[in-house]
């Protein structure tokens, strides 16, 4: 396993510590994607974490290679809804999104711009452009797929089986709304 990097919020008072290589690198164009970035951009001094094309880039990291290091006190989640699968992790000291948690995942999707941009993961595959309404616009720069693919599958199956399909639990005990 390759070392550990250090990462933060625009602030630093949140920093994590991610180990390794991540499962994959993507740009997320669903539909929850967008819209949560959309709402999350309108927080007070919060950046839009989407690109010009309406991706959402992250490195997707077993839970067991992510520690936060500082702040843990500051995370807060945010939901589209009530009921929502999947929850946004915020850092509110500069509303600055951190990472997606799936529902019952065992890996965290954190964005990418917590990297200063020289050491920011390369995305692999753009996912979800099914989702939009037009995707001749996208770069082909790398894979656009439709949507997630069975070896993207596969990845996080190997991934989930080297951490002895375990799921660590990440506490998180505030609450936004935007």
């Amino acid at each position: 396993m390759s070392e550990a990097k250090e990462i933060s919020c625009a602030c630093g008072r949140v920093r994590l510590e991610v180990k390794g290589k991540p499962i994959a690198v993507t740009e997320c164009l669903c539909n929850s994607c967008r819209a949560a970035a959309d709402r999350l951009a309108t927080l007070p001094g919060a950046k839009n974490v989407l690109t010009s094309y309406s991706a959402t880039p992250c490195a997707e990291y077993r839970k067991d290679r992510v520690r936060v290091l500082s702040g843990a006190e500051h995370l807060s989640e945010f939901r589209l809804s009530a009921d929502a699968g999947s929850r946004r992790v915020v850092a509110p000291c500069c509303n600055t999104p951190v990472f997606l948690e799936m529902k019952g995942a065992h890996w965290l999707s954190i964005y990418l711009h917590l990297w200063p941009d020289e050491a920011r993961p390369k995305a692999e595959m753009r996912t979800m452009a099914g989702d939009l309404p037009d995707a001749s616009n996208l770069p082909g720069d790398i894979p656009n797929l439709k949507s997630h693919t069975v070896s993207f599958y596969a990845k996080l199956l190997a991934a989930w089986a080297a951490m002895g399909f375990r799921n660590p639990k990440v506490e998180v005990v505030g609450k936004i709304d935007a």
